[in-house]
């Protein structure tokens, strides 16, 4: 009963933590999709390293020194709480927050996550064990659940962190107490192990690899262009959770037969979407699209991993396995993919693994079977290379780090950026038209009427937050200068390289590297009401980092602007109505805030934009001559650095 409530607890403090830590750092990183994917990285090698330490300790330690030993390090864990992010390192950013995890939660999570096999190791309950494995992702998806239904909205970010600190006291003590009572468990309790080929354990680990490449490829495919947030981080782990219930709890959840024909189903349906972006171009149908291929492939996974389980000697070492091919499959996707692909391929690269292994497994099934799953894997293959060769058509300049895929295409006279698929600038190349302001910052677009008024008044201090193609130097005129921020060098790079705004612009440009808040946080001491318009167009996929909307970023906003200066917000967007966002933000700092909606016209490649354009001066806009409409009133509480809710301002079907 004891242990039970143990494994449960760690379980849900294992889970519970994973969302809420991400969240803490993210803005540190400049609200980057891929750091959710790097905190998974961190999270599935530390669940490997507890589960070696589980596997060593039962194995080499006697159950004495096992207990003191867990105890020992117990007290070490308690004594680094409360956890906090330790670290806000810019540079290398996938290796910063690995650092920061491990310096701020390291220990802690090391031990809950060797909890589970640990303690079964002691207990030994026969066919139990393994309920107990049930029991353990039970817990998990309860705090997976609990956390963007009750944690997140109730509580702030740093609230959070302090009550599961002493979380965690109190599993440490509970656990202790597990620990002193397995010192009396006596040796004859161990069971010869069963010896193990290698073909066996290489199955485990591949099945487990495929399972995490499918989880964090998913979860890429659904955050890279609409939001960070939560809950796109929570139901892709809550479904892959699920699958390892369901498969090791019963084998009634597990059928093969059927089993085979429902993922190539859903594997055919995600390679179609992969192809058709319309059809997954909503929220609605891309949601429960990509989430039914993933419980498919990974019901497939983890049930042949429960099919292959060994008996109970050989527990630790199966969970092992298991946590071994966790974090190849998260490192791969999360570290390697990044450096080695230009695009972004990982969600076909993780299909085709999911086909080969279905492969693998029934080569001696009928030949009908056999000759589907050839097809399969076959199909897998065409759609990676088509997915490739899709990213590199009139392609200029494709590249990829940390922040994402950029790719420069030129069709029809026009030079395109894009990240990922959103567009984030554009250039005609024709020498009478390549100064001319294009895409979201046409003559008629909010951000473009405001640097219009303020040329025909002055000189010009600009601030742009984002620098994409570099497109609003087009505004620039001799005695302006515009200053952008930009945390990603290699939008610097090929803004420079691939589009001419920066080198034609008659005003003096400077680009800073690095987040913008920080940034300006900076030179605010130095750089004290200096800017005539601050423009905030940073895009995380096709959402404006959260860190960018908060209180305590539009104090730093107004900090930096004139008495009479413009703050222009773009929140063009397909999946986030963020109108009310800025409109709650006006109204809590004080603002007058205009909704300024520019319409499309491809023949000048202008594309629909939507800016919020605010000032501390009422009569603004019939200054500035800016027509639209008041920003939306709301009762929605303004977002802090501790507080949002994404949730409440998602579309759910495209605003394209």
């Amino acid at each position: 009963m004891l242990a039970g409530l143990t494994i449960f607890l760690s379980s849900f403090l294992l889970f519970s933590i994973q969302p809420m830590f991400a969240k803490r750092i993210l803005p540190m990183f400049g609200g980057s999709a891929a750091v959710w994917t790097t905190c998974l990285v961190f999270y599935q090698s530390a669940l490997l390293a507890g589960y070696a330490y589980a596997a060593w300790t039962s194995k080499r330690l006697r159950p004495k020194w096992q207990a003191m030993l867990h105890i020992g390090l117990l007290i070490a864990a308690v004594a680094t709480l409360p956890v906090e992010a330790r670290t806000s390192l810019q540079s290398a950013p996938a290796m910063a927050i690995l650092m920061s995890l491990a310096l701020g939660l390291g220990l802690p999570y090391f031990l809950l996550s060797a909890t589970n096999p640990l303690l079964q190791s002691w207990v030994r309950r026969g066919s139990q064990t393994y309920r107990l494995f049930a029991l353990s992702n039970v817990a998990a998806l309860a705090a997976l659940i609990a956390y963007p239904a009750v944690i997140e909205p109730m509580l702030a970010t740093h609230i959070q962190l302090r009550a599961w600190s002493i979380g965690f006291a109190i599993f440490a003590a509970i656990c202790a107490t597990v620990a002193m009572m397995s010192k009396k468990m006596p040796a004859s309790l161990e069971l010869p192990p069963q010896r193990l080929d290698w073909a066996r354990r290489i199955e485990w680990v591949a099945l487990a690899a495929a399972g995490s490449m499918m989880l964090l490829a998913t979860t890429n495919q659904l955050t890279q262009d609409v939001a960070p947030v939560p809950l796109l981080w929570i139901v892709p782990l809550a479904i892959y959770l699920l699958t390892f219930i369901a498969a090791f709890e019963n084998p009634r959840w597990y059928r093969q037969e059927p089993m085979m024909r429902f993922l190539a189903v859903a594997l055919a349906g995600v390679a179609y979407a992969i192809y058709n972006i319309n059809l997954s171009d909503a929220l609605i149908v891309s949601i429960p699209l990509f989430s039914f291929a993933l419980a498919i492939a990974c019901l497939f996974c983890h049930g042949e991993l429960s099919r292959r389980r060994p008996e109970i000697s050989q527990l630790t070492w199966f969970y092992l396995m298991i946590a071994l091919g966790g974090a190849v499959g998260a490192v791969f996707v999360g570290l390697i993919a990044p450096l080695i692909f230009s695009g972004i391929y990982e969600l076909p690269l993780a299909m085709l693994a999911v086909a080969l292994l279905a492969l693998w497994i029934n080569r001696q099934s009928a030949w009908t079977r056999r000759a589907l799953w050839m097809a399969v894997s076959a199909a897998m293959i065409v759609v990676t290379v088509a997915q490739a060769d899709g990213y590199h058509h009139n392609a200029v300049e494709l590249v990829r780090n940390f922040y994402g895929s950029l790719r420069v295409v030129e069709s029809n006279g026009v030079r395109i950026l894009y990240h990922g698929t959103v567009e984030h600038g554009a250039q005609f190349q024709s020498p009478e038209l390549r100064r001319t302001p294009t895409a979201y910052y046409g003559y008629e677009s909010g951000v473009g009427i405001a640097l219009g008024a303020l040329d025909r008044i002055g000189p010009v201090q600009a601030g742009v937050v984002g620098l994409g193609a570099g497109t609003l130097a087009a505004y620039g005129r001799t005695g302006d200068r515009f200053r952008f921020y930009e945390i990603n060098r290699q939008v610097e790079q090929i803004a420079e390289r691939d589009f001419s705004y920066l080198k034609d612009t008659a005003a003096q440009v400077s680009v800073r590297i690095g987040d913008a808040r920080l940034t300006l946080e900076s030179e605010a001491a130095s750089a004290h009401n200096d800017l005539d318009i601050l423009a905030v167009d940073a895009f995380s996929g096709d959402a404006i980092p959260v860190h960018l909307l908060t209180r305590e970023a539009f104090e730093l906003y107004l900090q930096r602007l004139k008495p009479e200066g413009v703050l222009a917000i773009h929140i063009s967007n397909q999946y986030l109505d963020l109108a009310p966002v800025v409109g709650a933000l006006a109204q809590d700092c004080g603002l007058t805030a205009i909704e300024v909606r520019s319409a499309r016209d491809d023949s000048r490649h202008i594309l629909a934009a939507d800016w919020i354009l605010l000032s501390r001066n009422r009569n603004f806009a019939a200054r500035f001559g800016v027509h639209g409409q008041a920003a939306p009133f709301t009762t929605e509480k303004a977002w802090t650095d501790d507080y949002n809710n994404l949730i409440r301002a998602m579309r759910w079907t495209s605003n394209r």
